[in-house]
């Protein structure tokens, strides 16, 4: 389904042309992707955006995905939200015949399959031009629902008949998305609810963590590795992981008897993540640890401790962010943050990192 919202411009699906074309490469995009066989490339974490410029009164989006909803952008304006598109080529048309900049973002989580796009296409007597030139801020978010933007869509805690949480979904205005828009960073959103550093919500999916999947591009193939281009260096990584591991109660015959041993197995392997980080993005990188405070037990606490010895140790660039605002309402699905809640958080992180000695 399509759905135009933009006035002036309209959307359409068309089969897509079994050709190839050659522009259809010229994108940027600084989401984990894998390339296909047949030109389209394949992802499965959320905000994943796709940007190009071309010039004509229209352009195409050729997408192969029955699970993923989508935004289009047009200078900057929206233009249609695709839902679960299937193999198509939707097209966005009615524009002046000049140049213009087309963005692509996917809203969903999509952990248990994937997405494909294979690039956009000029209308007739168009062109698609040079791909735009990286940004040269790079911000990484790293966490569960809560930076995927789970369910941020809703005014409604229950979602069940309000279109499901997919349908309100949109990880495009969760705070992370916002906060590198307004600094005119790229990012990416690495996120997977329910997941915690080293327990998940409840206790579920016993055996994985957040862990299991950072290293992929595509969460569902066990193995898969995201092979990082050498100019992905991010100056801020910004983690968001233990509310899954503390908000809920120990269950007989989990592998921690109590709480204590809870908080030291997440302490081990918090640092563990750190040093993976560190290795991987050198010692200017920022490691944001962040804590919030709803039902969250020893959350915040052991996460700043984390911090603090991290600083003793010497590395003076993890920094701790604790956020909370008493105008949070928590109205998206099941309790989670709103889109004003999202807005509400970025502006306490683009205050957080006013803070920091960045040098971007």
């Amino acid at each position: 389904m399509v759905t135009a919202t933009a006035a002036g411009l309209v959307a359409s699906v068309a089969a897509p042309s079994r050709a190839a074309d050659a522009a259809s490469t010229r994108f940027h995009t600084a989401g984990r992707v894998e390339a296909a066989a047949d030109g389209f490339v394949r992802y499965s974490w959320p905000g994943i955006y796709f940007e190009a410029r071309f010039r004509g009164t229209g352009v195409g989006i050729r997408l192969d995905d029955l699970v993923n909803d989508y935004d289009v952008q047009v200078d900057g304006r929206p233009a249609a939200t695709l839902v679960t598109p299937g193999r198509t080529t939707a097209w966005i048309g009615g524009l002046a015949d000049t140049e213009h900049r087309v963005r692509l973002v996917k809203r969903t989580e999509s952990p248990g399959g994937e997405g494909r796009f294979g690039g956009f296409v000029a209308a007739p007597g168009g062109a698609i031009l040079a791909r735009p030139p990286a940004r040269r801020r790079q911000i990484e978010f790293v966490g569960d629902s809560y930076t995927a933007g789970y369910g941020n869509l809703s005014t409604t805690r229950d979602c069940s008949g309000n279109g499901g949480v997919d349908r309100n979904t949109d990880t495009d205005v969760s705070f992370g998305a916002l906060t590198a828009r307004r600094l005119d960073a790229d990012y990416q959103v690495n996120a997977f609810s329910g997941r915690g550093m080293v327990r998940n919500y409840d206790g579920s999916s016993p055996g994985t963590d957040f862990r299991t999947y950072y290293d992929r591009a595509l969460l569902a193939v066990e193995g898969d590795v995201w092979h990082r281009p050498a100019d992905w260096r991010p100056q801020v990584v910004v983690i968001g992981l233990g509310l899954n591991d503390f908000s809920t109660p120990l269950h007989p015959g989990e592998r921690w008897g109590t709480q204590a041993e809870l908080v030291a197995a997440y302490t081990s392997a918090y640092h563990g993540f750190l040093d993976k980080l560190r290795a991987r993005y050198g010692p200017r990188t920022f490691l944001v640890v962040s804590a919030t405070a709803l039902g969250a037990g020893p959350f915040a606490e052991t996460v700043e401790g984390i911090a603090r010895t991290r600083n003793a140790r010497g590395d003076e660039r993890v920094a701790h962010w604790y956020y909370d605002d008493p105008a949070l309402d928590h109205l998206g699905c099941d309790w989670h943050p709103s889109a004003a809640d999202h807005r509400v958080i970025s502006g306490l992180l683009d205050q957080y990192l006013a803070s920091l000695p960045l040098r971007w």
